[in-house]
């Protein structure tokens, strides 16, 4: 059985504890996983401020060439895993085996990683808004006439990841370029992601000292979050809900991304329908980026009706069909809860399901969930703004006039409309994190956009700086 260490500083460690993750089809355990206590993780990060030491040693350049170097080990590279080593196939398949994820799906996460260390210079560029990266090596600059000086604001950043997709952990990679050590925590059933990333850096030439990996339970992840000076937390409302008003972590927690068809396009929706399977779909519907709502000022039955013939022909299959599009559970038992849940949530009158046959399939020794789409009468119902990790989506008809101030919080909303003033509502408004106007889906990244707040904003803050003019 292949084994994963916890990751001290860059170095492997191998605990007394472990926790093993079967394969999700066989039920035999498929890696056993070192688990960092509290006291471990404690004492480790005393040390943190000399890990930052350490990684600025390199420069911006230096470090964003080493990302274009790990980009090309991560894809292709066998790489070290425990007392081995693990080649991109191995990768692959050993992702889907723990999460349940189609190996087609693993391959194009795979794909996206390599494309934000690609392409990590325009990611800057985007998140720095053209600041001249040089400033970060030297403390302060002058750019465009401009002095600048940026200072940051923690020796690390602490990351509890999650299992649903490894196209999330694009999310922390920048920070390694912005000269930011990382202190990871792994979701129990995806450590092979963020420990991969770690040893292509590794192997890229970025000193170990950047790099801690910590599987560990929820005292070990609050350690974390206490003791990193910024953070990002995902997971859902109520593993996010303690850390909301502190503003050292960030969060990413539930999407609830919509595609918002108003009045002057509401006749032409069928010319739409690609876009919205698409953002209700794709990557089986894991991501938060993914349609979870389509919000409609007319014609909702009718589109909800369309939708479900669409994803009705989006069936399960097995795990290394080329063409697989649905992920497995994990946890059988969570797919029968989730189930459970919106057939409670359907007896409440004002939504209709429009889904043909059993939600629940069991198939080739794995459990999944058919796609669902839910036709809600409003906006009140609770299936109206909920989300799952699986493609289900929800069509709510609501009034022109209160379409605003209906949607609530809102990680990606895409806007089909030939309206003047529903744009300038949605800019104005503080709900909408993304926001795409015209027939972009929802699941598309733009290499220069932050998401789900700034994560350079996150870890710098510019500061106030003057020169005496003997000095300059």
């Amino acid at each position: 059985m292949v084994h994963i260490p916890i990751l001290r500083a860059g170095r492997s460690y191998r605990s007394l504890k472990t926790v093993s993750v079967s394969h999700i089809k066989t039920g035999e355990p498929l890696v056993e996983v070192s688990q960092a206590n509290t006291g471990l993780i404690a004492k480790d990060l005393r040390d943190l401020p000399l890990h930052k030491q350490t990684l600025s040693q390199h420069s911006v350049s230096e470090l964003i060439g080493m990302c274009n170097d790990a980009a090309r080990l991560f894809t292709t590279a066998d790489l070290p895993l425990g007392g081995g080593t693990q080649s991109p196939t191995d990768y692959v398949e050993q992702v889907s085996g723990t999460t349940g994820l189609p190996e087609t799906l693993c391959q194009q996460n795979m794909g996206k990683i390599q494309g934000v260390l690609e392409n990590i210079e325009t990611v800057l560029d985007g998140l720095t808004r053209g600041l001249d990266l040089r400033i970060l090596d030297s403390g302060w600059g002058v750019q465009n006439e401009r002095t600048l000086s940026y200072v940051c604001e923690t020796d690390a950043l602490g990351a509890v990841l999650p299992s649903n997709s490894p196209g999330v952990h694009s999310l922390w990679i920048p920070a390694v370029a912005l000269k930011v050590p990382l202190v990871l925590k792994p979701g129990r059933e995806e450590p092979w992601t963020p420990y991969r990333i770690a040893q292509a850096f590794m192997e890229a030439g970025v000193l170990p000292e950047a790099f801690s990996f910590y599987p560990t339970d929820y005292p070990g992840a609050n350690e974390i979050l206490f003791r990193c000076g910024r953070s990002m937390l995902f997971g859902g409302g109520s593993t996010v809900e303690s850390w909301l008003n502190d503003p050292r972590v960030e969060i990413h927690g539930p999407g609830r991304s919509k595609i918002i068809i108003h009045e002057g396009q509401q006749s032409n929706w069928k010319q739409h329908l690609d876009l919205i399977v698409e953002s209700v779909a794709k990557n089986g519907g894991r991501s938060c980026i993914n349609a979870s709502g389509v919000w409609v000022t007319a014609h909702g039955n009718d589109i909800a009706e369309a939708l479900a013939e669409r994803l009705a022909a989006i069936e399960p299959k097995p795990l290394d069909h080329p063409e697989a599009g649905i992920a497995a559970w994990a946890n059988p038992k969570a797919a029968h809860s989730i189930s459970s849940l919106i057939d409670r949530h359907l007896k409440q009158s004002g939504a209709i399901e429009l889904t043909s046959g059993e939600r629940v399939i069991e198939l080739d020794g794995c459990t999944f969930l058919r796609p669902t789409v839910v036709w809600c009468e409003n906006p009140e119902h609770p299936l109206a703004n909920t989300e799952f990790p699986f493609p289900f989506v929800s069509v709510v008809e609501v009034p022109a006039a209160k379409l605003v101030e209906s949607i609530g919080a809102t990680l990606v909303a895409t806007v089909i409309t030939e309206d003047d003033e529903l744009p300038q509502e949605l800019l104005s408004t503080s709900f909408v994190d993304r926001l795409n106007l015209g027939a972009i889906p929802t699941n598309q990244i733009s290499w220069d956009s932050p998401h789900e707040g700034n994560l350079f904003e996150h870890l710098y803050r510019q500061r106030a700086f003057q020169l005496c003019d003997i000095l300059k």
